[in-house]
């Protein structure tokens, strides 16, 4: 594998350089916060290059990512294109010598997954997803508290992002593109509750319910799910449900909801919060979120590639939850539960 003396002697660039919420310009500042050099943007919507160049000056830019692998000799892209693209361009800049980022998901299918691991191994390059959420405030405290031992014995965990939500007209509410309800904020969801759960998956359960939403996002019957569920089983008799709903507002705690022997904890952004058993007693914690840490993400890559260190979101790491939300889909359509073949 390439390594570098230096974070500044690390060229990075994007594919795709999109308007929506600033993504890529967030990587390149990330990456450059760092110490990395950017260096090349490509977007095949010529009109965004130029907002490249105002961004940062002396860009190179590009119209596509075959042309800028043939013309640059950048060292990281970080994928930042519709979900349905991150395989194909990933495994196209590793064919081409590259280390690379995709934006969350990693990818929306477990063959895709594979397709890029495989990728990672026969280039001897590096391959990551932008999981910088990994190290939101929020997951930091949980982790402190509940490894702790605050509510005992992890039991399971209810992640839920639930609301009467009217989806917007734009590629995220297509199935086909976006991979689903789940591919979103549930990527992040599946990511924080696989640090707090310590068994290895076994089977995976989905229920789907479509087309209450699909007359207004453009798409017809390529639209998202109006809701899907998963439920994960684990060898240590652990359990992880994930519930997404756009025609759901009963009103919930927190994002997670974390049980255990002695308590619940909820994961909130607001701050977290605990009910505990002391003794007969059953006791209300709660306090301020641990100050957010998402730069450790781009500090990883340039510490992995400079001096060795271990890579923190592998693409195995990556993978289980692209794994359960495919599972969760093949099973909501065959109606009964599925082995998973990763723990």
């Amino acid at each position: 594998m390439k390594r570098f003396d230096s974070p500044g002697q690390i060229k990075v660039g994007t594919i795709g350089y999109g308007a929506s919420f600033q993504i890529a310009k967030h990587h390149l500042s990330q990456m450059k916060s760092i110490g990395m050099v950017p260096t090349a943007v490509a977007d095949i919507d010529e009109s965004r290059l130029p907002v490249a160049q105002e961004d940062f000056p002396g860009i190179q830019t590009f119209s596509s990512a075959t042309e800028l692998l043939a013309n640059c000799d950048v060292d990281v892209l970080a994928i930042c294109t519709p979900h349905n693209t991150h395989a194909d361009l990933a495994i196209e800049c590793m064919d081409a010598g590259r280390h690379v980022v995709t934006e969350k998901p990693f990818a929306i299918t477990t063959d895709e997954c594979n397709a890029m691991i495989k990728a990672v191994k026969r280039n001897d390059v590096m391959l990551s997803t932008y999981h910088n959420r990994h190290w939101d405030g929020w997951i930091l405290s949980a982790v402190e508290k509940i490894r702790g031992g605050m509510i005992g014995d992890v039991v399971r965990i209810e992640a839920h992002s639930c609301g009467f939500r009217k989806p917007r007209q734009w590629w995220r509410s297509c199935k086909s593109i976006s991979g689903g309800i789940m591919y979103d904020w549930g990527a992040h969801y599946l990511e924080y509750a696989l640090q707090l759960l310590d068994g290895n998956m076994t089977e995976v359960y989905g229920h789907a319910r479509y087309g209450f939403w699909n007359s207004e996002t453009g798409y017809g019957d390529d639209s998202n799910e109006d809701e899907a569920l998963a439920v994960v089983r684990f060898d240590n008799n652990q359990m992880l449900t994930l519930f997404m709903s756009n025609i759901d507002s009963t009103p919930r705690r927190g994002m997670l909801e974390v049980v255990g022997t002695r308590g619940t904890f909820f994961v909130d952004p607001k701050g977290w919060g605990a009910t505990v058993q002391e003794g007969d007693a059953e006791v209300h914690r709660s306090g301020p979120n641990h100050a957010a840490e998402t730069w450790r993400f781009y500090q990883n890559i340039a510490d992995h590639l400079v001096d060795e260190a271990p890579l923190i979101i592998t693409p195995e790491y990556a993978r289980r939850p692209i794994h359960v939300m495919d599972l969760a889909g093949q099973s909501a359509k065959a109606g009964h539960a599925l082995p998973t073949a990763y723990a």
